[in-house]
């Protein structure tokens, strides 16, 4: 079947010469993109195929069809094109079609164009019908690709629509070659031409430019056309009946042309319309004819729009607009051979192994308990490679048909969490909980907790999602009880590296960090006995995060050593990349700033893996900020111009930390305009994907921007607003870590703020990073140090709800004292009153 999607459709010797035509296809091969764009019925598919056979280019064909809507369909089918042209082509690109790549596609892609980087010859890759390809990484994947495609290799695609992904770039550097429907239709000396060789009709000039005007050189309207004309007897008369829009002439003429078929082929065109492509063996057995091929011949000497897929007239298909005229019609005239016609398909399809088809047949055909079926059969392999697919099969079929199949909502609640459908997610986790509770009986119990197990872990992913640790906390727990080491889903995609995570990123979803803490040290400590646990290497990278902006930087250490000595973190590349990115940062913390770029240089030295390419670009953005807040800000610079970054480019959180680091390098080098618009973009992604702690950075890295382009006081507005956004967070190394320029400015900003017009200032919190910046943010200070012997003793008594004439009775000195230290207090933990000095001192440790 693949190879029939491959080839370079069959073309009758007798076409019409087009040579303008022709010339425009030439065209590409000087660009990196041709789009060729028009309605079904223009000849996209013909012309393209003729300029294939003579354009003495290497042409890969890859004809699409809906159940190539799936990354790896759909890169499985241009590998095998190119290998047809190019043997050995790729060999190295096993994981491309990786369902994985669909996250992480850029290493991908990247990989797939160093291999296109190696052609010695030009080489076109076609992709016809494109318009049945929605899935978005497909879309993102190609979009990238055509951005750095070598000018050795060159795409054409054919779709009815205008593609789903922006060309504006490359349309500006004349990358874009179009080729629209006024190219593809017919001129009136080409329809002169195509009536007398081709039809064999002689027309007078009148008559042909009557026609055209009619059907405004559409080239099936003029086929269907004089198809008609051949079998009637006065032309004149014929072609005064031609009017109405296109579809309408379409809908005239097929039915004139269908009508006069005798009975049995009519019969035979019906039962056929229902297949996408089809050979000797399928007609026979949809129609249970023996004449299949004798018909199949006959109507391609009809030119009756069936379309040869190879060279030996072994596979065919239909016209789409003859196919779509001939499913109306059997809808309307004769359900119960279309329905009939699908069953026979489907049969057909499973006993040749062709299972995805046999399944899409089987549901056209209602029979949902075969269609089950299969589906079941294949869903372990093609819930990797065709989730998309999957979850279209399963949503056209009635629940009540797999509602005894748990492996079937496991894998619809799993698709619908990746995709960010999290209520929905977990409204049919509660309906399958149900189910599965009702099938307790009469499942074996290791089988029956297995499924109970994987429920709860998904479960407690979208709650952990959705903010809501007390579910988080009771869904994990059950997961524990059911599962030990955990689901076997936490393993998916283990051996990829991902970019952004939404897992880590729980410090940005929620506010109150305090309960964060306990959830996550819960999480940490019910793991510590669990020999195959990666998924908890989220908690600990979310508080090693979390200690790391407290600036409790021993305890980030201690915690970053537990989680890189578990061999189950380090089998997951992802979780182990970042670890190593955590310890790198917190290494310059302490002031080993060359230990921190080394060990990254060793951390890109041992990556193995496909992704490798993503890895090192994401390795080497952080050895650039690390250059930059040790002043080396040549060395960021040398980076900038390298790394294949613009403050023009789109931006996606994937490459969010990328891109903040280049804002941050542009703006040291001055060009603060650049920075600028780079940082507004990344700002507006980050209000829209909500995230508190992006905004933080995002705001200081503004702040700083403004501060070197001379806005002075301008700078302060940005940098108030984060500080107050951070302070009920007690963030300290977002604003710590850029360096004594923050300091001065938060100096600056705390002596404005003793005015009244800057009231609304966080004042403790800001002397609070003050009393850190200045000692370099190497070293937290340890709770004896944080407070002085007396100043404990006083937020002791606070805490046991005294007063501060009952303190200063307790501590025998003077109300002016108490009230001396009480202000000490607050500002050394950041706190605006009793409740919040409690709370931190708590955190802390002091209280505890």
């Amino acid at each position: 079947m693949i190879q029939s999607k491959i080839q370079v459709p069959h073309s009758r010797k007798s076409l019409v010469s087009r040579p303008r035509l022709m010339s425009k296809f030439d065209e590409g091969l000087g660009v990196k993109l041709t789009l060729v764009s028009a309605q079904a019925g223009y000849g996209k598919t013909t012309a393209l195929g003729e300029w294939a056979k003579q354009s003495g280019a290497l042409v890969a064909w890859v004809a699409l069809d809906r159940l190539d809507n799936d990354w790896t369909p759909f890169w499985n089918c241009v590998l095998s094109s190119i290998r047809e042209r190019v043997p050995g082509f790729g060999n190295a690109l096993g994981f491309l079609p990786e369902s994985e790549s669909a996250a992480s596609f850029e290493s991908a892609i990247s990989a797939f164009l160093n291999e296109l980087n190696q052609l010695n010859d030009e080489l076109v890759v076609v992709l016809d019908d494109y318009h049945l390809i929605e899935f978005p990484a497909i879309h993102h994947a190609l979009s990238y690709l055509l951005e750095y495609l070598p000018p050795r290799a060159h795409f054409y695609i054919a779709s009815r629509t205008d593609l789903a992904f922006p060309t504006a770039r490359l349309l500006a550097k004349g990358e874009v070659n179009r080729i629209d429907t006024n190219d593809l239709q017919f001129s009136l000396d080409e329809g002169v031409v195509f009536f007398r060789d081709m039809m064999k009709i002689t027309l007078t000039d009148e008559q042909v430019v009557e026609l055209f005007r009619q059907t405004e050189g559409w080239v099936s309207g003029l086929q269907l056309a004089a198809i008609t004309l051949k079998r009637g007897g006065n032309i004149a008369e014929s072609i005064r009946h031609f009017n109405g829009s296109q579809r309408d002439i379409f809908d005239f003429l097929l039915e004139e042309v269908y009508g006069h078929q005798p009975a049995s082929m009519r019969e035979f065109l019906l039962a056929t319309s229902v297949l996408a492509r089809m050979n000797r063996d399928l007609c026979q057995a949809v129609t249970g004819r023996a004449d299949s091929q004798e018909n199949l011949e006959r109507l391609e000497q009809l030119n009756l729009f069936l379309i040869p897929l190879d060279d030996r007239r072994n596979w065919y298909r239909y016209h789409h607009l003859l196919s779509d005229f001939l499913q109306r019609i059997g809808s309307r005239e004769n359900p119960e051979l279309r329905r009939q016609s699908h069953a026979r398909a489907a049969k057909w399809h499973e006993s040749q192994g062709l299972d995805e088809e046999a399944i899409e047949h089987y549901i056209k055909a209602r029979q949902t308990d075969d269609a089950v079926r299969l589906i079941e059969r294949v869903l372990p392999e093609l819930m990797q490679s065709k989730s998309n697919v999957l979850l279209k099969w399963i949503a056209s079929l009635p629940e009540s048909s797999y509602e005894r199949k748990p492996a079937f909502e496991l894998f619809y609640i799993s698709k619908l969490v990746v995709d960010g459908e999290w209520n929905q997610a977990m409204g049919r986790a509660e309906q399958a909980e149900h189910r599965f509770e009702a099938l307790k009986d009469s499942v074996p119990e290791p089988e029956w907790n297995r499924l109970m197990g994987n429920l709860c872990y998904f479960r407690g992913i979208i709650s952990y999602l959705q903010q809501d640790l007390p579910r988080t906390s009771h869904y994990f727990e059950l997961l524990d009880l059911y599962l030990p080491e955990g689901s076997g889903f936490q393993n998916f995609g283990s051996n990829r590296y991902q970019g952004y995570d939404q897992f880590t990123d729980l410090l940005s979803l929620a506010n109150d960090l305090q309960v964060v803490e306990k959830f996550l040290l819960k999480r940490i400590k019910a793991s510590e006995t669990k020999k195959n646990y990666p998924f908890v290497g989220y908690q600990y990278l979310t508080y090693i995060m979390l200690l790391y902006e407290w600036n409790r930087l021993e305890e980030a250490e201690r915690y970053l050593g537990q989680a890189m000595g578990r061999e189950d973190l380090q089998s997951n590349l992802w979780i182990r990349i970042q670890l190593h990115l955590a310890f790198s940062g917190l290494q310059q913390a302490l002031g080993k700033g060359e230990q921190a770029v080394e060990s990254l240089t060793r951390l890109g030295m041992s990556i193995d893996s496909p992704d490798a390419r993503i890895i090192m670009r994401r390795i080497e953005a952080e050895q650039a900020h690390l250059f930059l807040r040790q002043g080396h800000i040549r060395k960021a610079l040398d980076w900038s111009e390298r790394c294949g970054l613009s403050h023009m480019d789109e931006v996606f959180m994937h490459r969010f930390e990328e891109h903040l680091v280049l804002a941050k390098v542009l703006a040291a080098a001055e060009r603060t305009e650049e920075a600028s618009h780079l940082l507004e973009k990344l700002q507006r992604l980050a209000e829209k994907e909500n995230r508190l702690r992006v905004r933080i950075k995002l705001l200081i890295a503004r702040s700083t921007v403004l501060r070197h382009s001379g806005h002075l006081q301008e700078a302060f507005v940005p940098l108030g607003t984060a500080l107050r956004l951070a302070e009920p967070a007690g963030y300290i190394r977002s604003f710590v870590d850029e360096g004594p320029e923050m300091g001065e400015m938060l100096a600056e900003l705390l002596t404005q703020g003793q005015g009244s017009a800057h009231s609304w200032l966080p004042l403790d919190y800001i002397g609070r990073l003050l009393d850190v910046a200045r000692n370099g943010g190497l070293k937290e200070p340890s709770p004896k140090e944080l407070l002085t012997e007396q100043e404990a003793k006083v937020l002791y008594l606070i805490a046991d709800g005294r007063i501060n004439k009952e303190i200063a009775y307790e501590l025998n000195i003077a109300l002016d004292t108490v009230k001396f230290h009480v202000k000490n207090v607050y500002r050394k933990l950041g706190a605006r009153n009793r409740a919040q000095a409690i709370r931190l001192g708590n955190q802390y440790g002091i209280l505890g």
